[in-house]
């Protein structure tokens, strides 16, 4: 590589960091009507910091380390900050990936997908959609009827036996077994 090409691809680099990646859940602006949205000291004050890492600054725990990509029960999965139900067990696949994968939300409006260019590729980032908080991301490899695989990370979910999960809905902060606001 000539030093013209590192140039350019030092400046493609700089400019893909610049402009891309996730913004952080801080910024994501739920248009729900039961929408959460609480100040970062909040959050602090409500998850811990593992759930806080990967919920309200996009982090990810490692591949085949979190407590539910091996979990076959049957469960309603919910968001650890908000309490939102998100997936379904009946729509939870093995993928291979170590984190838990499901081929498409409890409902359409469960989670809110975005951009992600963070790591210098182009990805679809999913959120919780009513408090924004980071889930994973949303990969075209999955099985049928839809062909989505959404790898999201175990700390940012709660699982809720199927026995227990009506009612599931309103506002929990901390997940299940939250606080209400």
């Amino acid at each position: 590589m000539n030093r013209r090409d590192l140039v350019k691809m030092t400046a493609a680099t700089c400019a893909l960091w610049a402009c891309g990646g996730p913004v952080g859940a801080a910024e994501f602006k739920s248009t729900r009507a039961d929408a959460v949205d609480l100040t970062p000291e909040k959050w602090r004050e409500i998850l811990t910091p593992q759930e806080y890492s990967v919920l309200r600054d996009a982090g990810t725990e490692r591949a085949f380390t979190g407590d539910l990509w091996d979990d076959h029960e049957d469960a309603v999965f919910v968001c650890a900050g908000c309490g939102l139900p998100l997936f379904d067990s009946k729509a939870k696949f093995d993928s291979g990936t170590g984190w838990p994968s499901f081929w498409e939300p409890i409902a359409k409006d469960a989670v809110a997908d975005r951009v992600d260019t963070s790591l210098g590729v182009v990805r679809t980032e999913s959120l919780c959609a009513r408090c924004g908080g980071h889930l994973g991301h949303v990969f075209r490899d999955g099985p049928k009827p839809t062909f989505l695989r959404y790898c999201i990370n175990s700390v940012s979910l709660d699982k809720v036996p199927r026995a227990q999960a009506s009612g599931l809905g309103a506002v929990q902060l901390g997940g299940v077994g939250g606080s209400t606001p």
